[in-house]
């Protein structure tokens, strides 16, 4: 994860980008996956971990009444965090992430190992993508982990 986490960092710099993390299920491994590298903070502006939906509201303005319509884990939220990160930081691209790691809180409409992200960048419209997951808690969270760095790495790619 150190090779990706350092190719972010690069296509950031590349880019002029400065990054913020929203995270709920993840808990802040994102962050931690980028500023575990000497020298992240030219790139890596905050992370806001979100993991109750009150955060989510509270730090990142995800309306209330979305999260109960929708729930936490949704395609809705997911964009909302994005897009609330890039409106609450100094900062040029954003990912969020929410998700059931498990091992409890799945059904069947929402499995554990589903997690949803959401990228924003300024002058961009936000984009989400659905993935799931399989292995126990470490594992789910792990892989969302790498998702969103792979993410990030092509969202600083993308030209807009």
């Amino acid at each position: 994860m150190d090779d990706l986490a350092r190719r972010v960092l690069d296509l950031c710099r590349s880019a002029g980008l400065k990054v913020a993390t929203a995270e709920s299920c993840t808990g802040g491994m994102v962050a931690a996956a980028l500023t575990d590298i000497a020298g992240s903070s030219d790139v890596v502006e905050r992370g806001f971990v979100t993991y109750a939906n009150e955060a989510k509201t509270e730090l990142l303005g995800v309306p209330a009444e979305l999260i109960m319509a929708k729930g936490a884990v949704s395609q809705e939220v997911a964009q909302a965090m994005a897009e609330g990160a890039l409106a609450r930081a100094p900062v040029g691209l954003t990912v969020a992430i929410t998700g059931v790691a498990g091992p409890g809180g799945g059904s069947l409409e929402k499995p554990v190992g589903l997690v949803w992200f959401g990228v924003a960048r300024r002058g961009a419209t936000a984009t989400t993508e659905k993935q799931i997951f399989a292995g126990d808690r470490s594992a789910i969270r792990r892989a969302a982990t790498h998702h969103a760095l792979a993410l990030l790495a092509a969202a600083a790619q993308t030209k807009i």
